[in-house]
């Protein structure tokens, strides 16, 4: 039982949320974004993008591909997937409306969390600034 008063948590949980709506879901929504060959790179990590149509809906939706070959361990694959979430929307009033997926590329050799924020923010800000 907890004993934090119920109201006070709904609204905390809402702020921070990640909604549904804002996460590809299907394998043809991660097709899309691959077929549209688009992407940003940084040391890790590549940043598959796509354009969405007004018709689609607003605002920017995220995928993320982590694959068991480049980190073994369960947890830290996880960690990533979290760690890309919470600077996805921290960040998502400011992407434009695009379809991405976040692809692990290479191996991290140590698996440093603070760096691997950093990247993945780098390469979000990226694409949430204007092209001359």
């Amino acid at each position: 039982m907890s004993h934090r008063p119920q109201a006070a948590c709904e609204g905390q949980t809402r702020a921070a949320a990640f909604p549904r709506t804002c996460r590809l879901l299907r394998t043809d929504e991660y097709s899309s974004v691959f077929a549209f060959r688009r992407a940003l790179k940084s040391r890790h990590f590549l940043l598959h993008y796509r354009p969405r149509q007004a018709v689609e809906g607003a605002g920017a939706r995220l995928g993320l591909v982590v694959a068991k070959r480049f980190l073994r361990r369960s947890v830290d694959r996880n960690l990533l997937r979290r760690l890309a979430r919470e600077e996805f929307r921290l960040l998502r009033v400011d992407l434009c409306s695009h379809d991405l997926v976040l692809r692990l590329a290479v191996r991290p050799a140590p698996l440093d969390r603070k760096a691997m924020a950093k990247e993945i923010r780098r390469l979000l800000c990226k694409l949430a600034s204007p092209r001359p």
